[in-house]
């Protein structure tokens, strides 16, 4: 991998954990439907203002429905599920369980023949779940059954994210990524709009709230996934959902520092494990220039 795409690698992280202390303040004010639809028509909304600016054109009809099934996988269900989770969990439990998806990536990618299951990806796998029953276990929110359902949202997302990029990096081999992150958020916005509609009465805005969901819609959802987009291109799939591993740091870091969430030792254990799940999983080495095992 070359220098520059691990260093757009770890300015995606960064910028991405940043977007759940932005759920902790959004989601609340918005409800999920609701910061997901807005989320979505922001993102729709910056993406088709830079296609009119660079001239790209707008995937042909045939397109829309797989790109539409592409917005539903890494667009709409996990944005409602991690708003869900949000009025919950602390933003750095979300964006530490937001770290299994290269794990259900890789499992995904081996299920559809493109990637082997070894051993050690196998091992990896049992410590990525350890990792998060450890995280939820030992963190400093007590158990409750809407701490556990809030984890489970946060899986179920993660695991969104990660197979959704095994369709993200074929997208990218067919259309220009561009026109597909323009595409895919204009169809989450509008799957998203009655359920957003509904949630409008219930709506309580702050000017936190407002401009949280507006950093996540222009710049965590609409900038940052044309540039991942971009960057799948030129590295595979379970390369480029490596810059999970970072987010739970700059997540629990931002949570610290923005909203006073706590941080305590009874995280560590979890946060290691999930994080050398990941490695084991994907094999992913910046400072190897071979790359990861198939």
């Amino acid at each position: 991998m070359k220098t520059r795409h691990f260093l757009q690698l770890i300015a995606m992280s960064a910028l991405w954990g940043a977007s759940f202390p932005c759920l902790r303040m959004a989601a609340p004010a918005f409800g999920a439907w609701g910061t997901a639809g807005i989320r979505c028509a922001l993102a729709a909304i910056t993406l088709a203002v830079l296609m009119r600016v660079l001239r790209s054109p707008w995937p042909l009809r045939v397109a829309w429905p797989r790109l539409g099934f592409l917005s539903l996988v890494t667009v709409a269900i996990p944005f409602v599920l991690f708003n869900k989770a949000a009025v919950v969990l602390p933003s750095g439990y979300s964006a530490v369980l937001n770290a299994t998806a290269p794990l259900f990536g890789v499992i995904g990618a081996a299920a559809a023949g493109e990637e082997r299951l070894t051993g050690r990806r196998l091992l990896g796998c049992a410590l990525g779940f350890a990792g998060v029953i450890l995280l939820v276990q030992l963190g400093p929110v007590a158990v409750t059954t809407d701490v556990i359902v809030a984890a489970l949202f946060c899986t179920i997302a993660a695991a969104s994210y990660g197979l959704g990029a095994i369709l993200m990096k074929r997208a990218t081999l067919v259309w220009q990524p561009l026109s597909v992150s323009a595409a895919v958020h204009v169809a989450a916005a509008l799957v998203l709009l009655a359920p957003m509609g509904a949630s409008v009465p219930a709506m309580q805005p702050t000017p936190d709230a407002l401009l949280a969901v507006g950093l996540l819609g222009i710049v965590t959802s609409g900038f940052m996934y044309w540039v991942s987009m971009r960057l799948m291109r030129v590295i595979p799939a379970s390369a480029s959902t490596s810059s999970a591993f970072m987010i739970p740091l700059f997540g629990v870091a931002w949570g610290g520092l923005f909203l006073g969430e706590p941080v305590t030792a009874g995280m560590l254990p979890g946060c290691a494990l999930v994080l050398l799940a990941m490695t084991l999983i994907t094999g992913f080495n910046p400072f190897r220039n071979a790359p990861p095992e198939p």
